[in-house]
């Protein structure tokens, strides 16, 4: 059997074990496994052995927010188990705990020899991506030391510092060398008659730059009572749909990961936040467009979301141009890292501002906020950060020199820098992919969006009626112009993007959806698009594809060219019901929620493209986010859209 693997969250910190609640320390792969904090590794093995041997599991590790088995020594039918483990862990902020229960199934006293192999290679999750990338780390020391009741290992690189601790109660009988860097612990247990022993494991891990006095819980019970207590928070006064239970779970699982989801952040004046993670395991941090949207999904019952997100973002926006990070004055952040990598500059990422649609997606959030709650005192603070965010989109942005929002490739970092980010994403129907700076349709629409809602907050907060009227002529104009340039003809749909030389990319995607969402197309030409989007070779039955099967790009495991994001429907589905295509809305809305269903009521980050005619469950994409907080927010989305129906 496969050892499936399983994660961990709580905040900035996870863990991926398998079925045995074992680390191997695997490089590379779908995705990593280990005890992860700020991007590091600070397990990379925690292997447990009995009586010298693996044991093997009566019931693996399950699904959940702790990890919980039943191992027994490895035997034959003619020789029932010595004894029975029962093991339990969980993370918490900065550490792992476990527990261990050891019990003897013989009427006589017997002696158990556990132990654990454990190591910690620190090792940035940069580089256990599979893109065969290599970083040298000159100078870098790893050093181990035995304490009375555990062990420690520790990293320096320069300036770069950071270490693990393992203790346990009762203290290990001894500790071993096994001639890698990993360690070995090792607990001699006498059992009395059907008897039993627990030892209590902690990890406290303290990554570069923590100066917090971390606590440890006392145990897994007491680290999963934290997490209900959090998730009851964020489940609490939300007025789920009685009609449609389905997608009243799925909206329950969503806001309970999103609670585990939740990491620190610095506002404008040194005020500390709490704000989404874009998701587990490969970006457990800010990202700002997803942080935006995850936000916009949950506004109409967790606001306090946003009220997060928009001063943890306009904290963090350019105001100089940085070219190596891609910053301009007025941009909002795109991704925000605190590993090893990012700090001595071998990846640009520690603060990356390659997205063309953060920016918009922003001043929608600021707008969208005020609107809903009526909080002109935001409106007025960020006042200075939306003017700066309006004028990179009309300068840097591109706006007032090309007539849209334009990037070029990252040749340090993404080459694609809307929402479909891979190399490949942004193509020709035949795949070929777009040359020289791009403008991307769902970024315009965004700007359009972005443009109104500006105009409103400016004539409603700021009194500013001359800077409303601008705004509001700029976003007409845009409109204008988009239906003109990206309109195809021949496909009565509109095109992906407009290359460097102002030629259609034709590809047809799933970000025409994004344009009802925005608002940007005429009733006659958004309908149109609506409808086409529940043709077969867009619709799979599970949700929308990114790009419509039949053409040559169309692959259903790809990342962006016929696969199924949760998130990418959510805002199909609200354009949708805008457009007034209620019927519409529902069949995507009733699809997705029906691959949630199929997968514990929890939406992964993106499914593969296979249509539900030909594979009756939803095939999971092999490198997904498990937990991401766009997907853990976009039932709220369909709720928003559709309601109970």
């Amino acid at each position: 059997m496969t050892d499936r693997q399983h994660l961990l969250v709580h905040g900035t910190t996870f863990a991926a074990v398998g079925d045995r609640g074992d680390i191997s320390g695997v490089r590379g792969g779908s995705s990593p496994d280990g005890l992860f904090v700020r991007d590091a590794r600070h397990l990379s093995r925690w292997q447990l052995t009995v009586d010298g041997g693996v044991p093997e599991a009566l019931t693996p590790v399950a699904d959940g927010d702790g990890a919980r088995c039943v191992l027994v020594p490895r035997g034959g039918r003619q020789e029932p188990p010595a004894h029975t483990l029962f093991r339990e862990q969980a993370v918490g902020d900065g550490s792992f705990v476990e527990s261990l229960r050891v019990t003897s199934n013989r009427p006589v006293p017997t002696t158990v020899r556990l132990a654990i192999t454990a190591d910690a290679d620190f090792t940035d999750q940069f580089e256990l991506r599979s893109d065969h990338r290599t970083y040298v780390k000159a100078g870098a020391v790893r050093s181990r030391q035995v304490l009375d009741d555990g062990l420690e290992f520790t990293y320096r690189r320069g300036e770069w510092q950071s270490c693990t601790t393992i203790t346990s109660d009762p203290a290990p009988d001894g500790v071993e060398e096994t001639g890698t860097g990993a360690r070995r612990l090792v607990w001699t247990l006498d059992l009395e008659p059907h008897g039993t022993a627990e030892l209590m494991l902690r990890v406290i891990a303290r990554p570069h730059g923590e100066k917090r006095a971390l606590r440890v819980p006392r145990s897994p019970a007491a680290v999963n009572e934290q997490l209900l207590a959090r998730e009851g928070e964020f489940l609490e006064g939300v007025a789920f749909p009685t009609g449609w239970p389905e997608l009243a779970a799925a909206c329950a699982r969503g806001l309970a990961d999103l609670a585990a989801l939740q990491v620190p952040a610095t506002g404008p004046d040194g005020e500390e936040l709490r704000v989404p993670a874009a998701g587990a395991p490969w970006f457990l941090t800010l990202l700002g467009r997803d942080a935006l949207l995850t936000s916009l999904f949950a506004l109409p019952y967790r606001p306090r979301l946003a009220a997060a997100t928009l001063p943890a973002l306009a904290a963090t926006q350019a105001t100089e141009t940085r070219a190596h990070a891609v910053a301009q004055p007025g941009k909002i952040v795109h991704e925000v890292r605190h590993g090893e990598l990012a700090h001595f500059g071998q990846v640009p990422y520690g603060r990356y501002y390659g997205s063309v649609d953060a920016t918009p997606l922003f001043l929608i959030l600021l707008g969208a906020y005020v609107e809903r709650t009526g909080d002109a005192d935001m409106a007025r603070r960020l006042e200075g950060h939306a003017r700066a965010a309006i004028g990179w989109m009309l300068e840097h942005g591109g706006l007032a020199s090309r007539g849209y929002l334009v990037y070029r490739a990252d040749q340090g970092g993404l080459a694609n820098q809307n929402w479909k980010d891979s190399p490949g994403a942004i193509c020709s129907a035949d795949g070929t992919r777009a040359s020289g700076p791009v403008m991307a349709a769902g970024a315009q629409g965004y700007a359009y969006d972005a443009l109104r809602r500006t105009a409103w907050v400016a004539r409603t907060a700021w009194e500013d009626e001359t800077y409303a009227a601008l705004l509001e002529q700029a976003a007409a104009d845009l409109r204008d112009r988009f239906q003109r340039d990206f309109w195809m003809r021949e496909h009565s749909f509109p095109a992906l993007a407009l290359d460097g030389e102002g030629r259609q990319v034709d590809a047809l995607a799933s970000d025409a959806g994004h344009l009802l969402w925005s608002g940007l197309l005429d009733k006659e030409y958004g309908e149109l698009v609506g409808r086409r989007l529940l043709e077969p070779d867009f619709f799979s039955g599970w949700g929308v594809r990114t790009l419509a099967s039949g053409q040559a790009a169309y692959h259903p495991l790809s990342y962006h060219r016929g696969s199924v994001w949760p998130h990418d429907n959510a805002l199909i589905t609200l354009g949708l019901a805008r457009y007034g295509l209620h019927d519409e809305a529902r069949t995507v809305a009733h699809a997705l929620v029906d691959a949630a269903t199929a997968t514990g009521h929890r939406l992964p980050e993106v499914l593969a493209g296979y249509g539900r005619d030909t594979h009756p469950e939803p095939v999971p994409y092999p490198h997904a986010c498990i937990r991401e907080s766009r997907s853990a927010t976009a039932p709220l989305a369909l709720l928003t859209a559709v309601g109970g129906a």
